[in-house]
């Protein structure tokens, strides 16, 4: 009889563990690693858009984003030398996580809606000088 219910208690386990694995089990979406970090914030409507030129030899090309939150010139720059957004639509302010140094660094990008982004300078052009946190 043992073997009779060592066999029926084996056939009992397999069947059990072959309906648990064919289940149904909910989905989750899953999130990128990238998404855990990153925080976006609305900065308005796309304005205009102003280019400056390098002040020195291999400087950057920036662009000053005006939007209906920060309609001055002056606030928002970019690393670009032209901007692709349209007027109206609306644009975002993105914090992006970076590792360059044992601590860790925070970059900003702006973007809208769709794929077009653009790197965040840390230049305020009120002050003439590198500001870190500015948002």
């Amino acid at each position: 009889m043992s073997r009779h219910f060592n066999r029926t208690g084996m056939i009992m386990v397999l069947v059990t563990g072959l309906m648990l694995s064919c289940s149904t089990t909910k989905k989750y979406p899953q999130l990128r690693e990238d998404e855990l970090v990153n925080s976006r914030k609305y900065i308005g409507n796309f304005i205009d858009y102003s280019h400056t030129g390098p002040e020195t030899l291999g400087g950057p090309n920036l662009i000053w984003i005006k939007t209906t939150l920060y309609n001055n010139f002056g606030r928002i720059s970019a690393y670009s030398k032209k901007c692709d957004f349209t007027p109206g639509e609306r644009i975002y302010l993105r914090r992006l996580y970076s590792t360059p140094s044992i601590y860790g660094h925070w970059e900003y990008q702006i973007e809208n809606d769709s794929s077009i982004c653009y790197r965040i300078s840390e230049f305020r052009y009120e002050n003439n000088v590198l500001v870190r946190a500015w948002f």
